[in-house]
């Protein structure tokens, strides 16, 4: 039982019960793990939802109108997001009204506090960078800095020095200059550019703003105002402009910062900065696992493997029998073939490959059938064609031989159109055979129609005359043909006797060739008795004749036309035949004007 039923339905159940026991392992095994994933899945996510209401709380004095920005984050990181003040009142929740919070708080939502654990880069003072307050430039004051850098970068690069213009969280241009080292410097003052960039003037651009002086003002007070109440005298300490537009941390231009000093400067850029910030909040990050948190019992698992399993079965055998049912069909159909039964078909109802395999065993049964035939047919004509011409060898030489007969002229005469004739079929065959394999040569060059129809008007002329027959020839302009002359000549000729074989007395036959777009068709038509439409298919096939009786009065080997095809499709053409009975019958060959590339197995 090593079938492909058998083969094919253990396949599909070990694979049913690889993926039931996986599918139940992992289900049984879920909970610790599923957590454990899900943790380090949404740690990235966690931090983009805190950055942005950081930068939020960093812009905003409230939280009146984060309800908008919330909601967009939870569907973007498909989360429950939740913020609430730090007494327990509700500020917005992506959640429908009523949905208790999550058990735990992810994070507090405080720009001059940053969370270093969801913020791993935060500066020392914990403050976010885009809290910037009253430094905030205004559109009108940035649009003009901006302008003013740009024309101070554009000074710079005609000096040679690469420069690049950037934004600071304030709308401030920052001007940086790529050194030698290939790092970049900040340039917001003339003193600090390079020595190529003295030429340029930076006045327009790094001189603050009233705005930014009020601010750095306010700042130093606050300062002052913290050292002073300090036991320790430190002098007098202030930030200038060129610490500030740097965005530089708590640390005054000094070596070696002062601890109470760097205090003193944290606090009270968070004392200036926190009526522009939005109060602190705790955040909530939830997920509809956290939310279920269900485990799915072992019997409920073990009862859907099972259901799986029975299903995978039932459906494998179904599949395996639908399949089995035409491939047996197909091997009964080709061991009749291997027993000489070249009529063995095959009925498949089903479609698809299956389907296509049967059509195209139809399909090769068929043509082995035709082939058979033709085979048959072909040996039994070509016995029947050199019969003739042998056994008249035969008879006149054993006459002769014997003395009934004298080898007179007109005997040898006769024998020697025997010969020619045997020699004839040969030759047409010897053609035939080489067309089959693909090795009938062709030398290819440009051909001149009007001068090849003359030539084979000429060579036929006398029989045609001497039939009482009417032969000329019609070329529409020059059109140009690239191809084999000998061979042209060969078919068209062939053509010719064909029809003056079949042409009455006072009959015309005519050579025509005119261009046809990309092709070039050559036409010989006659007057004779024509073909009947149920012959036409059967015309250029080897040894057919409409007179089965094969008399030599009546026609010729029955190998000239299917010669005709031969050629025209080494030209890379075709020979097509036209018939109305007793009135005309037109032969054309239809030929590319240019040969483009070799045609295979032709040289």
């Amino acid at each position: 039982m090593r079938s492909l039923f058998v083969r094919l339905l253990t396949s599909s159940a070990v694979v049913a019960v690889c993926s039931i026991t996986a599918t139940a392992w992992l289900a049984a095994s879920s909970t610790s793990g599923a957590i454990q994933r899900e943790q380090g899945q949404t740690l990235a996510s966690d931090a983009r939802i805190n950055n942005t209401l950081l930068g939020y709380a960093a812009r905003h004095s409230n939280w009146s109108d984060v309800a908008a920005t919330l909601r967009d984050l939870a569907a973007q990181n498909s989360r429950r997001i939740a913020l609430t003040t730090e007494n327990g009142t509700l500020i917005a929740d992506s959640a429908t009204s009523g949905t208790p919070l999550p058990t735990k708080v992810s994070a507090v939502v405080d720009p001059l506090a940053v969370d270093v654990t969801l913020v791993p880069g935060a500066a020392r003072d914990r403050i976010d960078p885009r809290a910037v307050g009253p430094f905030l430039l205004s559109a009108r004051d940035r649009a003009r800095l901006i302008k003013a850098a740009n024309t101070y970068a554009a000074c710079g690069r005609r000096t040679g020095q690469a420069v690049q213009v950037t934004i600071s969280n304030a709308g401030r241009p920052l001007v940086t200059t790529t050194s030698k080292g290939g790092s970049q410097e900040p340039s917001p003052v003339p003193s600090q550019a390079p020595t190529v960039m003295a030429v340029c003037d930076a006045t327009a651009y790094s001189t603050p703003t009233r705005t930014e002086k009020a601010a750095l003002k306010q700042l130093n007070l606050l300062v002052r105002r913290c050292l002073k109440g300090k036991s320790a005298e430190r002098g007098s300490v202030g930030l200038d402009f060129t610490w500030v537009s740097n965005e530089k941390r708590p640390m005054l231009p000094a070596a070696e910062p002062d601890q109470t000093i760097s205090s003193c400067i944290v606090s009270a850029r968070k004392e200036q900065l926190d009526p522009y910030v939005a109060p602190a909040a705790y955040l909530y990050i939830g997920s509809p696992a956290e939310a279920t948190g269900q485990r799915i019992p072992l019997p409920s698992i073990a009862g859907a493997a099972l259901l799986v399993l029975v299903l995978t079965v039932g459906v494998s055998i179904m599949a395996a029998r639908r399949l089995v049912r035409p491939v047996n069909a197909l091997t009964h159909a080709a061991q009749r073939m291997r027993d000489g039964d070249s009529s063995a078909r095959v009925t498949v109802r089903t479609t698809g490959e299956i389907s296509e395999l049967a059509t195209a065993f139809n399909e090769m049964s068929e043509h082995l059938q035709r082939m058979e035939e033709q085979r048959r047919a072909m040996v039994s004509d070509v016995s029947h064609e050199l019969r003739t011409p042998l056994s008249n060898l035969r008879g006149w030489l054993e006459a002769a031989q014997d003395g009934v007969a004298e080898l007179d002229p007109t005997l040898i005469a006769s024998l020697v159109e025997e010969i020619l004739l045997l020699q004839h079929i040969v030759d047409d065959l010897q053609e035939l055979a080489l067309a089959d394999a693909g090795k009938l040569r062709l030398h290819l060059e440009p051909v001149h129609l009007g001068d090849l129809l003359d030539q084979v008007t000429t060579a036929h002329r006398g029989r045609a005359e001497a039939a009482g027959l009417t032969l000329t020839t019609e070329v529409t302009g020059d059109p140009p043909l690239t191809a084999d002359p000998v061979r042209l000549r060969q078919a068209i000729g062939n053509l010719v006797t064909n029809s003056l074989r079949y042409t009455p007395r006072s009959g015309h036959i005519t050579l025509s060739a005119r261009q046809d777009g990309d092709h070039i068709l050559i036409e010989v038509t006659d007057t004779g008795i024509g073909i009947r439409a149920e012959h036409l298919p059967h015309v250029f096939d080897r040894f057919w004749r409409v007179e089965k009786s094969r008399n030599r009065q009546t026609g010729g080997s029955g190998l000239g036309l299917a010669i005709v095809r031969n050629l025209a499709e080494a030209h890379g053409g075709t020979a097509t035949v036209t018939s109305v009975p007793t009135v005309r019958t037109t032969f054309t060959l239809r030929l590319p004007s240019e040969q483009t590339s070799p045609i295979p197995g032709n040289g």
